[in-house]
């Protein structure tokens, strides 16, 4: 057993020696070998001041004043890296064999400059030592009498850090309280950073893992993977990139609440439409290229209630340009909860409690963004409005969006055209619609809150309104137009009865047709050649419909075709006052004058008859059915002068 004794002993002793080592080591000494490695890898001077001391917890080294790191020598005055002290650890184990291994470098207080030069070198990517140098792995550390001590770095630790990114030809962005842990033991392996950084007012968690970082800095594109885990939402991403800032990969994005991740990232309040929040979760392939293009490949996303697939390309710049096709199931807009606390979720869109509203209409977004986009919907559901099958393409340039309906399902019949907003000099709209089968009571209930006439209609209708808001747009609208429909109802109007006299109001009324054109001016729609048939009624119509004021002042007059032995008897009706509650009646008083005036029109034929009959018995003229009285008569009395004329001239 004592030769067991023998080797622990050994051991004991070997382990104490290399302690005592570690500890006669000069403080100085272990400095320049952490300095001349980190020199080796950056090609940048470290520079240390202050006091030098050795440490034993936490870590086995020395700890140091302030430190700097030298800066490209394009970039500036300012140290890349700067630090209120230092504390560098070594390897206890290999220098019982006798390496110097450099197991972290710890800096407190760091302040890391991050920029670009204009011609798009960055600050950190480092120039290494000179062609034909040894290799950060086997550069001398030492005197040449110690050279073959192998160094190496395990660990750069940066604490209470603050990182400054200045672009070229960007305002600097700055973040405070940052934490970061870079391991790379193996100049020809992988280096891991974990980060802790608050860009706003929630800590965000960085994981990275470079697999080249070494042909990274050499400018070759190197495999990462990135995950940053922030409140509510994580990202992701897997791909290449190159210290350009070029990358490809495929990137995921899942946020319980966006915005809360939105804010924690520091970027501007995100107010998401409702139903296409809080949650959000993209997929997509990710491109991006130096000159600022972003392409998205097979992109899923889920935002809310709706789902988004298909292809998005975006040039960056001052105003974005956007290019995407996309295709959706049926897309939801519902209520936010303050258009329902005001109970007034029976109102059309647009319309407050008295009226059309007049809350100030922020069109500015139109002038943040160019593009193109093509949407392919199963459907839009909103709570006013149900819309089918959609193909739409919106177009945006310099403040003004065009909205072309290729082809969309709407109120069970068809709409085509295009709808336009301009906030080029104050905010306008218009729009140029054709329309087929639309079912005419679905369009009244949801676009005008009223509920008339029931049937199928076509019709087109070019407009143009001018206003900051719903109001003022809808008062000043102007344009043409025109509607046509087949077989229908008129509800609340009971023809019958009102043409025998009973002004009550309420009924129905079938017709066979309908046709209109009408013109619009100051929030006004006019109209004066309404024509409605029936089987036993003709009915014209005439007045004023107030878009703006909504409000209705018209004239309606149905002709009974059959009455009076078949002259007609018409009894126009008037409805007047607000589109919610209009009042209906008949004008017995024009209807009297207009009736009188049939009447002695009817009088003025008859006598005028009996005259012709008199005059035929006394000149003994027969006139068929078929001759005009007049001109027989006509005839008869010339005939008649002539021959009183040769009488009295004395000849036969």
């Amino acid at each position: 057993m004592r030769w067991i004794f023998r080797i622990v002993g050994a051991l004991l002793i070997a382990v104490v020696a290399g302690v005592i080592g570690v500890l006669l080591l000069p403080d100085e000494r272990i400095v320049r070998i952490a300095s001349e490695q980190i020199e080796a890898r950056t090609g940048r001077e470290l520079t240390v001041s202050g006091d030098v001391s050795l440490s034993i917890w936490p870590v086995l080294g020395v700890k140091t004043g302030p430190v700097t790191l030298g800066n490209a020598d394009w970039a500036g005055p300012e140290p890349m890296l700067s630090a209120s002290g230092l504390s560098i650890g070594v390897s206890a184990t290999d220098l019982l064999t006798g390496s110097v291994r450099v197991t972290g470098i710890v800096a407190d207080d760091p302040v890391l400059r991050l920029q670009t030069a204009p011609d798009g070198r960055a600050n950190w990517v480092f120039e290494t030592a000179s062609a034909g140098a040894a290799s950060p792995a086997t550069a001398p550390v030492a005197s040449s009498a110690e050279a073959e001590t192998a160094v190496a770095l395990d660990l750069l630790e940066l604490r209470n850090g603050t990182l400054i990114y200045a672009e070229a030809g960007t305002s600097p962005v700055t973040l405070s309280g940052v934490d970061l842990d870079l391991r790379w033991p193996d100049p020809a392996g992988p280096v891991a950073i974990a980060a802790s950084l608050r860009p706003a007012s929630h800590d965000i968690v960085l994981n990275a893992e470079i697999s080249d970082p070494a042909g990274l800095i050499r400018g070759a594109a190197s495999p990462v993977s990135l995950a940053v885990e922030m409140p509510s939402g994580r990202l992701a991403f897997d791909g290449r990139v190159n210290t350009a800032g070029e990358l490809t990969g495929r990137a995921d994005l899942d946020s319980d609440d966006f915005g809360a991740s939105a804010a924690a990232l520091g970027l501007s309040a995100v107010d998401l439409p409702a139903g296409w929040g809080p949650m959000v979760r993209v997929i997509a392939d990710v491109t991006y290229t130096a000159d600022g293009r972003l392409a998205l490949r097979d992109l899923r996303s889920e935002l809310g209630q709706n789902r988004l697939n298909g292809v998005v390309d975006v040039v960056l710049s001052d105003v974005p340009q956007i290019t995407a096709k996309l295709s959706a199931g049926v897309l939801a807009f519902p209520a936010s909860s303050g258009d329902s606390a005001s109970g007034g979720g029976d109102a059309a869109p647009g319309v407050a409690g008295d009226g059309w509203s007049r809350a100030p209409i922020d069109a500015s977004a139109l002038a943040r963004v160019n593009g193109s986009v093509r949407v392919t919907a199963e459907g839009i559901r909103t709570p006013d409005l149900t819309i089918g099958e959609t193909r739409l393409l919106l177009e945006i340039d310099r403040s003004r969006a065009v909205l072309h309906l290729e082809d969309v399902s709407v109120f069970d019949g068809r709409l085509r055209g295009q709808l336009v907003a301009n906030n080029r000099n104050g905010l306008s709209v218009g729009g140029n619609l054709t329309a087929a089968d639309i079912d005419i009571l679905l369009a009244q209930r949801d676009l005008l809150g009223m509920e008339r006439i029931r049937g199928k209609a076509a019709g087109e209708v070019q407009f143009l309104g001018v206003g900051q808001s719903v109001e003022a747009i809808m008062r000043s609208l102007s344009g043409k137009g025109g509607l046509r429909m087949g077989r229908g109802v008129i509800l609340g109007l009971d023809l019958d009865r009102l043409m025998r006299g009973d002004a009550a109001s309420g009924g129905t009324t079938v017709f066979d047709s309908l046709g209109a054109s009408f013109t619009m001016g100051g929030g006004n729609l006019f109209n004066d050649d309404l024509l409605l048939q029936l089987s036993n009624y003709r009915a014209d119509g005439k007045g004023r419909i107030g878009l703006g004021a909504r409000d209705i002042d018209y004239t309606f007059t149905p002709v009974a075709l059959r009455a009076r032995g078949g002259q007609g008897l018409s009894l126009p009706i008037r409805i007047r006052g607000p589109w919610e509650s209009p009042r209906v009646w008949a004008d017995l008083e024009a209807a009297a004058k207009a009736n009188a005036d049939a009447k002695l029109e009817e009088l003025e034929d008859e006598a005028k008859a009996k005259l012709a009959r008199k005059l035929a018995e006394e000149l003994d003229v027969e006139i068929q059915e078929d001759q005009d009285a007049k001109e027989v008569l006509k005839d008869r009395l010339e005939d008649e002068v002539k021959d009183q004329l040769f009488k009295l001239l004395g000849r036969n």
